[in-house]
């Protein structure tokens, strides 16, 4: 029955897993188990991109076809052995919150049993005494408006990775697993502010460059048929979804690493949609295509810090 609960032990920890037979995507009769079984099986290439960061779950207990809600502060409810970071909020009224750590498979069983589908992150890392981090990510969400699709975003990719290679930066993508495709360059700064200075000014040259295909400017009244390069991302408050996580879309969709040749290659939006039974194939074949992301942290350049340098 949907009811029923199970006390399991997972690599030494014991929790309770409930309703696993509830259907959390109805149109693809997937169930919590199988949320469950995906974030078991993806555990490996997922974990390290969430750890040691401050995770934001989206909760969809009744399911896609209701409506979610996010959830940062786990103090009230989390197992004794779920590590949190309490980080003081910048926003006016939320005080200091104990967001969860997702370090290990027990803590990811235990996010999932709570139907966190998605698993959203910053650019930073958390330090001793939860202190945070400077940046140690550069992030491009690019979203389209209609009736452009992922297939204009992967044309926008393209010029954007070649304008950060120019500046030393070598750009991984991935797609959001919704509508649009994430860039992500590894890098250093001792400034908080300056990734998305950087990322601003270099948006804003692009759009400059081509204003019928790229906007800048987050007016939703300029989107349409374009691609809107969200630069704001590197904002210390944002988070962005996570590589290999989950979405709360129609289908079990997925934030799926790509290669540049399967961008370059892209001329039908399906072609870069991927469900979590596809993300897990690809795995097996390609393994982590983020793994070397870190391996190619460069300081950020000074020059593009700020608009209009």
């Amino acid at each position: 029955m949907a009811g029923d609960r199970i006390a399991v032990e997972v690599d030494g920890r014991r929790l309770t897993l409930s309703n696993l037979d509830k259907v959390l995507y109805p149109a693809a009769s997937f169930t919590k188990r199988d949320v469950l079984d995906y974030y078991a099986r993806i555990a490996p290439v997922l974990l390290p991109h969430l750890r040691g960061r401050p995770v934001t779950f989206r909760r969809y207990p009744e399911g896609v076809d209701h409506e979610p809600f996010y959830e940062k502060d786990v103090a009230r409810h989390a197992p004794d052995w779920v590590k949190t970071a309490r980080i003081v909020s910048r926003r006016r009224g939320e005080g200091t919150i104990a967001y969860p750590l997702v370090n290990d498979v027990p803590t990811l069983a235990w996010a999932a049993n709570l139907a966190a589908l998605e698993l959203h992150v910053p650019q930073w890392t958390v330090g001793p005494e939860d202190a945070r981090r400077t940046p140690d990510l550069l992030v491009f969400d690019l979203d389209p408006g209609e009736p452009a699709t992922i297939v204009e975003c992967c044309q926008v990719a393209l010029r954007l990775r070649d304008a950060l290679a120019a500046a030393g930066l070598t750009a991984f993508a991935k797609t959001s697993g919704s509508k649009g495709l994430q860039l992500y360059s590894a890098i250093r700064t001792r400034r908080a502010e300056a990734p998305s200075e950087y990322a601003e000014s270099l948006a804003q040259r692009l759009a400059a460059e081509d204003p019928g295909l790229i906007v800048a400017r987050m007016a939703k009244a300029l989107r349409p048929g374009k691609v809107f390069i969200d630069w704001s991302q590197n904002n210390p408050s944002k988070t962005t979804v996570a590589p290999y996580s989950l979405r709360g879309r129609e289908r079990p969709t997925v934030s799926t690493p790509v290669t540049w040749d399967e961008v370059g290659a892209c001329r039908r939006a399906g072609e870069l949609t991927f469900t979590s039974d596809e993300t897990l194939a690809r795995v097996a074949r390609f393994g982590d295509l983020f793994a070397e992301l870190p391996e190619h942290r460069v300081t950020l350049p000074r020059g593009a810090s700020r608009p209009g340098k």
